[in-house]
């Protein structure tokens, strides 16, 4: 699944002096970077996010209307609510998300990415605001903030679930995306979909994938208590559908965690 890594290293002032946070590979940035010009075209480079996308779509819908209560024929659910997208690309999950009626911010490493970002939203007649910059750049609280397929690209783990959790409101909903870190998640999406181009090449590294029990863990100790994890399979009849099975793709959803 291709996507964006959300992160530069950036210096936020926190009362007066620079913090720094290592959450983002340059490289990573780079070679999303380059993608930035093909990224929405549904036969491109990004084809398989295309493709991902109504999926994830989907899930959001529905944890927002499972979480705040919402009619699902409502067209505008996130209507007066603050939506972030980090990791946000070329907007291909930001716009949505604003047709719904949010008011979007998109966070993203490459400036390739919101420059093309920007020039789309402008054509659509869509008010997003993109910024090139990392988590500790997000200008919270927020309602929703969404995460796909980001964690997997960053430097510093911890560090980014912590800026996201910094950055969400009490009543907030967190949504994340990424690979499992399985023996299936290696062979079809590293040696079958890199291998035949349909990702392009060097965007995974399976070795900092992230296993269900790991991002558990790490959103527990920023705060957070996971409410839903559901997987998202593939099948040669229907293609990416949510499933039970967690091995290849999953989706976590997380708020703040009740105080006992």
């Amino acid at each position: 699944m291709v996507h964006a890594p959300a992160l530069f290293l950036y210096a936020p002032q926190v009362q007066g002096k620079a913090v720094t946070t290592r959450t983002i590979d340059p490289r990573e940035a780079a070679h999303f970077g380059a993608l930035a010009a093909d990224w929405w075209d549904p036969k491109g480079s990004s084809a398989m996010l295309h493709k991902l996308n109504p999926v994830r779509l989907g899930y959001v819908r529905a944890r927002i209307d499972a979480h705040w209560d919402m009619n699902p024929a409502d067209l505008k659910p996130l209507a007066g609510k603050r939506v972030a997208d980090v990791g946000c690309g070329a907007g291909l999950l930001a716009e949505p998300l604003a047709r719904l009626g949010g008011r979007v911010t998109g966070i993203d490493a490459a400036p390739e990415n919101i420059a093309a970002a920007r020039a789309h939203a402008e054509g659509q007649g869509l008010d997003i605001d993109y910024r090139v910059g990392d988590v500790a750049a997000l200008e919270g609280p927020f309602d929703l903030i969404a995460s796909m397929e980001v964690v997997e690209h960053v430097a510093d783990v911890p560090a980014f679930i912590h800026g996201l959790a910094g950055a969400l409101a009490a009543d907030g909903l967190l949504i994340l995306s990424t690979p499992n870190r399985t023996a299936l998640s290696r062979l079809m999406m590293i040696h079958v979909a890199e291998g035949l181009g349909q990702i392009p090449r060097g965007t995974h590294d399976w070795d900092k994938f992230v296993t269900p029990e790991e991002l558990k863990s790490r959103l527990e100790e920023a705060g957070l208590e996971v409410t839903d994890t559901t997987g998202i399979g593939f099948g040669l009849a229907r293609g990416l559908v949510l499933s039970d099975d967690l091995s290849l793709n999953y989706l976590v959803t997380a708020c703040r965690a009740a105080r006992g």
